[in-house]
């Protein structure tokens, strides 16, 4: 089937190639089988100032390009996280390498088609019409999730899934994927299921896996990935969940040696070098974690998918180093993040660390003490999150070793711990940060002790017959530690036993206030991952709500696809 000259001669396509000759010949295929309008482009960030300006129906993109260090698939990436792409943009790569772990990583990203070099225009031509196709018929489940409407898209992707319409597999993916952002855990694992039995597929396992890791159920995952991964070797992302699932666990050695397998297989990955090397500065080798923090911001700064903790623990490194030159580069690179994003609380968070260490370099004890205070004084606020915590915990250590005396500070830990103690992996990793202070460590584990066994007691309650205590219980410490365990422990009783708790609707009112509040289904650790918005691993990038251009209207371009 071969795209029609009437079918294409109103579209526009942006075809962006580095090489003269090679943009020559797509250009020349485009206009073989009837595009009306092609711009080209020889640079990636080229490309996105013309996405960003105007609309085309049509991307052709080069994977890779001489003497830049993004690709095609980062631009892609970029696009889809800062929603620049409508859903109806047809965007095709064109590479020579196709390995299995890059037709993965593509199919992930939500990209139409992949065409290997050397090619035909008619190959070209059917790959377009293809993907026209498949957007065209999948255009209601996708207008929904461009209007957030998650819960009718989720649905409609499960009709088509279970009357086997068009395209059912992608759209189960599609739909698992909406279900795990929407909370729907069991639904989304019992689809992936069933994508496996149809049609066992690499990305089906590995959704049931994350369904079994979201729901709280990481050695299940943990299993399931090893069955994968042994079928699967070279399937990175799979390495990705695996190496959270053993965090989850507490098994950070396990856990660093499967980010290593993940940056073996993507060396060139910023994400992943995050994540290793945060994992090994945390699980004690400190100086091959900061080896690969140090190269992953050298070769990503400037990328999206580039966490700015990883500045803030290079800077506590150049401190312990006496390192000057590098504490004040360290934070120029912190206020270069924070140029890019005008206006971010957390980042300007990061920079109040690292300026705090530098006073504590310069011996400006005052300054330093002062800086300590200020963020001492949010430790209750909701915004003060997990890694604040570890930042905090941090430079009261470092002042605490140079014999600074610290007024208050044991309460201070005390009640980070009380609030961040969720589990053991955050605990020993909320530890790691106190690294030189036992006394410190010593009280944030004594805090998840005091945390578990409240827990315990109050979970006693319920299977006595009595959960309306037990939410109550579980509430009232909730509310005085902020406590994510504790308040998701009151949101669990309260949903399971609702018809035998009388006072049911007041206790979800109350509990629901904390949980949005203090947003405690989002406490994790984030290992490189807090920086961005992009697909999970192995989940699949959904359109947002699109920016239209400002060069022009897209939607009334969309509505002539």
């Amino acid at each position: 089937m071969s795209a029609t000259v009437s079918d294409l001669l109103s579209t526009r396509a942006l075809v962006v190639d580095g090489n003269p000759r090679s943009r020559s010949i797509l250009v020349s295929q485009l206009k073989e089988f009837g595009v009306g309008t092609i711009v080209q482009c020889p640079k990636l960030a080229d490309a996105r100032q013309k996405l960003e300006m105007a609309s085309f129906d049509i991307v052709i993109c080069e994977q890779y390009f001489e003497r830049e260090d993004t690709t095609g698939q980062e631009l892609l990436d970029d696009l889809r996280r800062n929603n620049l792409l409508p859903f109806f943009t047809v965007f095709v790569m064109v590479t020579s390498e196709a390995t299995y772990a890059k037709v993965a990583e593509a199919a992930e990203s939500a990209l139409d088609a992949y065409v290997l070099k050397p090619h035909t225009a008619h190959t070209l031509s059917v790959r377009i019409q293809q993907a026209r196709e498949r957007k065209e018929s999948l255009r209601a489940i996708f207008s929904s999730i461009e209007c957030e409407q998650y819960a009718e898209a989720a649905a409609l992707c499960q009709q088509r899934f279970t009357e086997r319409g068009d395209y059912w597999l992608y759209a189960a993916r599609i739909g698992a994927e909406l279900m795990l952002r929407i909370g729907q855990l069991t639904e989304a694992q019992q689809l992936y299921e069933a994508v496996v039995e149809a049609n066992t597929l690499p990305w089906a396992k590995l959704g049931v896996a994350r369904a079994q890791l979201e729901q709280g159920y990481p050695a299940r995952a943990t299993t399931t990935l090893q069955n994968l991964i042994e079928t699967e070797p070279g399937y990175t992302d799979a390495y990705d969940v695996m190496g959270r699932a053993q965090f989850e666990l507490g098994n950070f050695e396990s856990a660093l040696a499967t980010f290593k397998m993940s940056t073996k297989l993507t060396p060139g990955s910023v994400n992943r070098l995050l994540k290793h090397g945060m994992m090994a500065y945390y699980a004690g080798d400190r100086a091959e974690g900061l080896e690969l923090l140090d190269r992953a911001t050298r070769i990503g700064l400037d990328s999206k998918l580039f966490d700015a903790q990883a500045l803030v623990l290079l800077a506590f490194a150049r401190l312990d180093n006496n390192d000057q030159r590098g504490l004040m580069r360290t934070i120029e690179q912190l206020h270069h993040v924070a140029g890019k994003k005008p206006g971010s609380a957390r980042l300007q968070r990061l920079i109040d660390v690292a300026n705090c260490l530098l006073a504590i370099h310069e011996y400006q004890t005052a300054r330093a003490l002062d800086d300590l205070r200020r963020l001492t004084k949010t430790i209750l606020e909701p915004s003060f999150d997990f890694e604040s915590a570890s930042n905090l915990l941090a430079l009261m250590t470092r002042l605490a070793m140079r014999s600074i005396q610290l007024y208050e500070v044991d309460a201070a830990v005390d009640t980070m711990g009380q609030r961040f103690c969720t589990s053991r992996a955050l605990t020993e990793l909320l530890a790691c940060a106190a690294t030189g202070r036992p006394d410190f460590i010593n009280r944030i584990r004594a805090a998840h002790t005091e945390i578990l066994k409240f827990t315990e007691q109050a979970m006693t309650l319920s299977l006595k017959g009595d959960p309306q205590r037990a939410v109550e219980a579980l509430l009232e410490h909730g509310a005085t530690t902020l406590n994510a365990k504790l308040i998701e422990s009151a949101h669990l009783v309260l949903h399971r036993y609702a018809s035998r708790i009388p006072d049911e609707a007041a206790l979800k009112v109350r509990a629901q206030g904390l949980r949005e509040t203090y947003r405690t289904t989002e406490i994790h650790a984030g290992l490189g991952e807090q920086s961005h918005t992009g697909r999970a691993a192995g989940g699949v990038s959904l359109p947002g709500a699109y920016k239209a251009p400002s060069g022009e209207g897209l939607l009334a371009k969309v509505n002539e696809i």
